[in-house]
């Protein structure tokens, strides 16, 4: 509980039996009614612990994909009643302590989706953060800048918190089971009017982060410039996409 709203932590998981234990310590006491963890398909003990340490547990049949991890985080905290929704990697990237932090940015009514950036502050290259991964987030943030309309430092973390309108709102079932999800999500904030606010949240990066094969950072890349170019066209109202549209079934 936290300023008097319900918060359930969400967890997409596959392989993190190293690092979720820590992870769970070190977010701070009290501040989650619940927390969820969806295995996506994990090959090791990482639902044995998630169950040892109290966490609710969800095991996916096949391997849905990132998106599609998220998807069954989002449904199944709104079914619990969560106020806010915030989503944490269970494989220590992100720090546990700035939960605080990030939910704060919603539950204080500064916005409807907060952000953990890794780029405020400075230093993200210093923490182990590739420079071909920095180049191509500087490079692909300016891009999104431009078509959203927004002034973000990256749209490319996993550290977000999210209002229940938020959620019941934007079509998130219609978005991509694949790690363009994170970047779809936000260009329907931008469409339906939401507002967006960032915190700091610097990361280190270690050999159980998890990480984005080299060829798949490529695809994803691809997928943020033709998100945002469909965002346009349908701004423009070239074409009307169902994906930046309201649907009270999509849930």
């Amino acid at each position: 509980m936290l300023d008097g709203k319900k918060i359930i932590v969400v967890m997409p998981a596959r392989n993190v039996a190293k690092t979720l234990e820590q992870t769970v310590a070190s977010m701070p006491p009290n501040i989650a009614d619940a927390i969820i963890l969806v295995d996506n398909r994990s090959h090791d003990s990482t639902c044995e612990i998630a169950e040892r340490l109290g966490l609710a547990v969800i095991r996916h049949d096949r391997d849905r994909g990132y998106g599609g991890s998220q998807k069954t985080c989002y449904r199944e905290a709104l079914r619990l009643g969560a106020d806010v929704v915030v989503m944490l990697h269970p494989d220590g990237q992100y720090p546990p302590g700035k939960l605080i932090d990030v939910t704060r940015l919603v539950t204080s009514g500064a916005c409807a989706l907060g952000l953990g950036s890794r780029i405020l502050g400075g230093g993200a290259m210093g923490r182990g953060m590739p420079l071909y991964k920095y180049a191509a987030n500087r490079f692909l943030t300016h891009f999104e800048n431009l078509c959203l309309g927004l002034h973000l430092s990256e749209y490319h973390t996993g550290y977000r918190a999210f209002s229940r309108e938020f959620l019941l709102r934007v079509p998130f079932m219609k978005n991509s089971d694949d790690y363009i999800f994170d970047n779809q999500i936000i260009a329907q904030a931008a469409a339906f009017g939401f507002r967006i606010a960032e915190v700091s949240t610097p990361t280190v990066y270690t050999d159980v982060s998890t990480s984005v094969p080299l060829w798949g950072s490529i695809v994803y890349g691809f997928g943020v410039l033709w998100t945002s170019m469909r965002f346009l066209l349908h701004k423009w109202h070239i074409v009307r996409l169902d994906l930046f549209m309201f649907d009270h079934h999509s849930i």
